[in-house]
């Protein structure tokens, strides 16, 4: 590692940049049947979403910051549909790579026969001891052709500049070029004194062999500021393992991964903030909430507080809203702990809506701050 890594107290200056944060990333098309299962659903709402992307849209659209995705898409009438919703959340889309369909031979061309296709998902909200259930078509996707050399990083990174950056585990393990060209990203990004995170976001779906995911995670973590992950995304991407107990509330979780993260921040002091939102399922529309970050210079455990027995309509988005929530307070110049809080309310939020995003403003996250610190119900705006 010849990158000195950005602390989250030595954030680039607004002034410095032309873009408060950049996400690298999948983005689909998501169908989403509501209360009814995908193999009986007949009526769908059609969103926008992706682990990595859906910071980029909160960082724009709920906090007001300048923020770009680094994805690829088909330009057909889906591509065009996902790019609108992009630029409907306030996201530049200009280093979206289109790949035309004239078939011509070109770098990123395919044809009309859907050889290369846009990301796609069907998303049944689950309901009661019924969980939710998410069937996949990504296979072809157009983002899986990336790979090294085809993002201008110097121009990105070095000429219009870019505060923070962020990927995932999503991406990163998506295809056979994808973790090189995130690794490629992290370095670049590093070197140009961006601040790097990137959420773990394990899903066996993507990568289920957990020893090749986890020999890839290991080559990005060192040029990483700011590690996301929960217990068993540290198991299964990077092969910490939490000794969680049975069904455990929020302090006996607690208790055990910070004995974890401990180990995590000594084996990369490149990490200067570890965290993740907790999330306690009594069922598929009932949950207890909570939020940790640590940072690693003050070995300090900043704690937000913890939510009890909230209905829920919509549980994708709740990780990387709080990703999005804490990287908007830093850019922003809060402390630690106003960055656990926005992470958490924003992540219980974005479960209150349909959808990967919230569509909210930063007002309505301060106000469910300062609800969860009084410990206070919900009242009628009239």
């Amino acid at each position: 590692m010849s990158a000195k890594i950005v602390e989250h107290t030595k954030l680039k200056s607004r002034e410095a940049c032309r873009f408060d944060g950049v996400s690298l990333g999948e983005v689909m098309l998501r169908f989403h049947t509501g209360d009814v299962p995908t193999a009986r659903a007949h009526d769908m709402r059609i969103f926008q979403g992706g682990g990595e992307t859906n910071v980029a849209c909160g960082l724009s659209y709920t906090f007001g910051l300048r923020t770009a995705v680094i994805t690829a898409l088909v330009d057909d009438d889906v591509g065009r549909n996902i790019l609108n919703q992009l630029r409907t959340a306030g996201v530049n889309t200009d280093h979206v790579i289109m790949f035309s369909t004239r078939n011509d031979g070109a770098r990123f061309s395919t044809d009309q026969k859907g050889t290369l296709m846009n990301s796609i998902n069907f998303t049944y909200n689950g309901a009661g001891v019924i969980p939710s259930s998410t069937c996949y078509y990504r296979a072809h996707a157009a983002v899986r052709e990336l790979r090294v050399g085809d993002i201008d990083w110097t121009a990105l990174f070095g000429e219009a500049g870019v505060r923070v950056f962020n990927t995932g585990g999503i991406f990163t393990l998506i295809s056979p070029t994808s973790s090189e060209l995130a690794l490629e990203a992290v370095q670049a990004a590093a070197s140009h004194g961006s601040y790097v995170c990137a959420d773990l976001n394990y899903r066996s779906k993507v990568e289920p062999d957990k020893v090749r995911a986890r020999k890839i995670n290991r080559t990005l973590a060192p040029y990483l500021g700011f590690l996301v992950g929960n217990d068993s995304d540290l198991e299964d991407a990077l092969g910490y393992e939490t000794k969680t107990p049975s069904k455990p509330g929020f302090d006996a979780w607690l208790a055990v991964y910070k004995d974890t993260v401990k180990t995590l921040a000594s084996d990369y002091p490149n990490l200067s903030l570890i965290g993740t939102q907790w999330r306690g399922a009594h069922n598929a529309d009932l949950i207890d909430w909570g939020a940790v970050l640590y940072d690693t210079r003050a070995e300090k455990f900043h704690v937000a507080p913890v939510r009890e027995a909230v209905p829920i309509i919509d549980r994708t988005g709740g990780g990387d809203s709080f990703a999005s929530g804490v990287v908007a307070a830093l850019l922003n110049g809060h402390d630690l702990q106003t960055a656990v809080e926005w992470g958490a309310s924003h992540g219980i939020l974005v479960q209150e809506v349909p959808g990967d995003i919230t569509m909210i403003d930063e007002a309505a996250v301060r106000s469910e701050v300062e609800r969860a610190r009084k410990g206070g119900g919900v009242k009628a705006v009239r």
